[in-house]
């Protein structure tokens, strides 16, 4: 039965395994395995992984003629694979058993949201009435970051005997799981070790080929009753096989117990000899079991989210799916935003800019993650700032795709799997992702009122974005302003003029106002900081300091943005391109999503037309209410009123087919802040997006963590209205009838466990006691509120 905290499938279907097997993921933030049965190898339906977070690899390849080298997150060997078959007394060797087994007569996956267990249970029937059930229940632990458990049960219907398992810890892995990076160089893993020790303990060591990461895996395998165990060992995989006799109410037991250690680890060990020793002396299953779950219980304490309904649930298992690739553990790792979390191989694992839609819910709930993932922006500042003194730039450029060393890693070649022609790629230059990791850092000092931060790593971080900003900015005489060339925004779909020799868009609205605000918030981060500091970060300008400072000043008021039509234009030009007959296309392909793949594949490029892949101009309204989109422009010298920003939403609607399941989030967040009819539709399509796998056949490739990430944070900051100000804790609702209530808990400014209470017409705030001062409120209508330590106080909201 489907309940507010399970997430289940009543039945097996190979053209969904791999979807169910992303959203099954589990993981403890440092470490996550697929969902898939471990019953079944690698093959078109069925996909077992584990990654290890940070753990890349570079292979180089040929494709179309040219030598490419990238970046993976790697594959591990696979812990959890499990085989047997029955040997009833009376029959011969039944074959070995899998959910694609004909037999199979019935399947249920339960994945345990408030607990973080996977439960599979199957029920397989021969011809002559014999049935064997399985119940398969798995956790990646939450308390212990380097184990993993399974446990498997065996149950006999109507016949008696033995049942043959294999336990297979196995090493011969490849990165496989994107069909579209099928033709390039995939095996990672070398140096393969494997054995399995006098206590039964099976192990595996090996290395990544080029980074020379050092993997050490360890798995003990227990019985119940008791068996002899045949150990069996490759080159790259170790076997256990037992023969375990099993009959009617006598079930039999196997549970396999996964320790995982590498050269990432801190402090330094050997990772094969550790894992061995670790696996070798963990707790039962029903310890690990109850430890796993005291975890999560905290872990759900502070990430509260409570929503009615069937939004509800699904918001919970986007929190789930966020706090298992960006748990407590991440807080001591060097690991940042993977896009597709830990769940998958689609873009390689790299981190871009989805920390933008993700920080926000951690800052408020996990500061010390958020911190994490901040300090590996910094921890690649040095890699960044060579990256603008290679191009000639200041300050520091970091990549659009991120991963082991800070260095661009964004694919100079992409495949278009519709025509099957290999393209130039140019989304290397979305710099914009600068101004997300200002953005984030900003938020986080907000959020937190980490002083030790922001004028530490916080400050070295904004101020070299924005001195790379400051540089980037061409003065225009004849306009009179600072303009941007040669970028790409985050549409995508646009990387260059039509029949340009060179890539990139010049002016992109959204990349130039944001640079604006990034300068900006840098000179009151500079002016804020302690005389010392401030002569030390002027000491890393060097002697252009003064004449530099002052010049961010001028670029932070005389941006340029463009406009045609009385609209904000999403770049320099856009308005002289062609109309897309979009009925044409919908009618001739229904889905348009992809709509760049269709027009190469006819020849044509969506650098001919007013046609945009997601949210590009309107991700200014994600980022900045209407008041502070109103400064931001004042402070241009442009006006901007809510006239001009319904017709700039209304532009861009009708002419976006939200190729990025970014996109309707950021419409559904813009239309509920102004109340537009289509809020919902679009809000809805971004809380089932992975559920439904509406970008058809990507999901199975890995979640999409910044629209799960982005959900929840549509809850609270675009429908609460909940945001850290200067001033204060900003609250600001706008009813949305499709989620009428809400509760949270947070952590602001040191105090952990506010709860915050949303109900139709009134808001709760409760503060639990401690040594901090009170909390601030942004009330609606200018209102300003304090709420001591120990006190809850309700609100009333004004009318509509």
């Amino acid at each position: 039965m489907t309940t507010p905290w399970c997430w289940e499938y009543h039945r097996y279907d190979p053209k969904t395994e791999r979807v169910v097997e992303s959203l099954c993921t589990l993981g403890n933030g440092r470490f996550a395995t697929r969902g898939a049965a471990p019953e079944s190898g690698s093959d078109e339906i069925h996909y077992p992984a584990t990654y290890l977070a940070g753990c890349y690899d570079h292979l180089t390849s040929t494709a179309a003629g040219h030598t490419v080298t990238n970046e993976d997150m790697v594959r591990l060997p696979d812990w959890t694979a499990l085989r047997y078959r029955c040997l009833p007394d009376d029959a011969p060797p039944g074959d070995w058993l899998t959910p694609d087994h004909p037999t199979l007569r019935h399947y249920d996956v339960s994945l345990d949201l408030r607990t973080g267990t996977l439960v599979r249970r199957m029920l397989f029937h021969d011809a002559e009435g014999r049935r064997l059930g399985v119940t398969h229940t798995r956790l990646v632990h939450m308390a212990d970051p380097h184990l993993a458990a399974q446990r498997t049960v065996l149950r006999a219907y109507g016949w008696k005997g033995s049942v043959e398992v294999v336990s297979l810890l196995d090493g011969d892995v490849v990165n496989d799981g994107v069909d579209r990076y099928r033709a390039l160089a995939g095996r990672h893993l070398v140096e393969h070790r494997a054995g399995v020790g006098a206590d039964g303990t099976a192990w595996l060591s090996c290395t990544t080929e080029d980074s020379r990461v050092r993997i050490g895996l360890a798995v003990r395998t227990s019985a119940r009753p008791l068996a002899t165990v045949a150990p069996a060992c490759t080159s790259t995989s170790a076997a256990q096989t037992s023969v375990l006799p099993i009959r009617r109410g006598q079930p039999t037991v196997i549970v396999k117990t996964a320790a995982l250690f590498s050269s990432l680890d801190r402090p330094a060990v050997d990772p094969a000899s550790r894992s061995i020793e670790y696996a070798a002396h963990t707790p039962d299953f029903t310890s690990l079991l109850a430890s796993h779950r005291g975890a999560w219980q905290r872990i759900w304490s502070e990430g509260e989210l409570k929503i009615p309904g069937e939004s509800g649930r699904i918001l919970r298992l986007h929190a789930f799916h966020v706090l298992q690739t960006l748990s407590p553990h991440t807080a001591e790792l060097d690991a940042g935003v993977p896009a597709r979390g830990l769940h998958g191989e689609a873009y390689r694992g790299h981190v871009f800019w989805d920390e933008l839609f993700v920080l926000p819910y951690l800052a408020l709930h996990f500061p010390e993650t958020a911190r994490g993932v901040l300090m590996y922006r910094h921890r690649r500042l040095p890699a960044a700032r060579e990256a603008a003194r290679r191009r000639g730039a200041k300050g520091a450029m970091f990549p659009w795709q991120s991963g082991s060393s800070g260095a661009e890693e964004t694919q100079r070649l992409h495949l278009n799997p519709r025509s099957g022609r290999w393209l130039a790629d140019h989304s290397h230059l979305q710099h914009h992702v600068n101004s997300a990791i200002a953005w984030n850092v900003w938020q986080y000092g907000l959020a937190t009122g980490d002083t030790a931060f922001m004028h530490g790593p916080g400050a070295e971080l904004l101020l070299a974005t924005a001195r790379f900003w400051a540089g980037a900015a061409a003065w225009d005489a004849d306009l009179g302003r600072y303009r941007i060339h040669g970028v790409v925004g985050p549409d995508e779909y646009h990387d260059a003029y039509p029949d340009a020799a060179t890539p990139g868009i010049d002016d992109n609205a959204y990349t130039n106002v944001t640079a604006a605000w990034v300068v900006a918030r840098a000179l009151d981060l500079y002016g804020e900081l302690p005389d010392a500091r401030r002569c030390e970060l002027r000491e890393s300008l060097g002697a252009e300091a003064d004449g530099e400072l002052a010049c961010w000043e001028d670029v932070s008021r005389r941006m340029y943005v463009p406009f045609h039509h009385d609209v904000i234009s999403q770049f320099h030009g856009y308005g002289d391109l062609a109309e897309l007959d979009w009925e044409k296309y919908r009618a001739r392909y229904h889905d348009i999503r992809r709509l760049d793949r269709i027009l190469e594949a006819e020849g044509d490029t969506p650098n001919r037309y007013q046609a945009s892949k997601q949210a590009d101009t309107l991700m200014l309204g994600y980022l900045f209410r209407p008041a502070e989109l109103d400064r931001l422009f004042a402070r241009l010298g442009y006006g901007f009123d809510d006239e001009l920003w319904r017709r700039t939403v209304a532009y861009y609607a009708r002419r976006t087919c939200h190729g990025s399941t970014l996109s309707s989030l950021v419409y559904g967040w813009v239309l509920a802040r102004e109340q537009g009819a289509d809020a919902w539709r679009y809000c809805r399509e971004a809380l089932t997006g992975d559920i439904t796998d509406v970008q058809g056949g990507t999901t199975g490739e890995g979640i999409h963590l910044g629209a799960m990430g982005g959900t929840l944070d549509l809850v609270e900051r675009g429908i609460v209205g909940l945001a850290p100000g200067t001033d204060g804790l900003l609250i600001d609702p706008v009813p949305l009838r499709d989620i009428p209530r809400s509760t949270f808990t947070l952590c602001y400014h040191g105090h952990r466990g506010v709860r915050v209470r949303f109900r139709p017409g009134r808001i709760g705030v409760s503060v639990p006691p401690s040594s901090h001062g009170p909390v601030c409120l942004m009330l609606p209508e200018e209102r300003r509120e304090r709420i001591a330590a120990g006190e809850e106080r309700w609100f009333r909201l004004p009318p509509g």
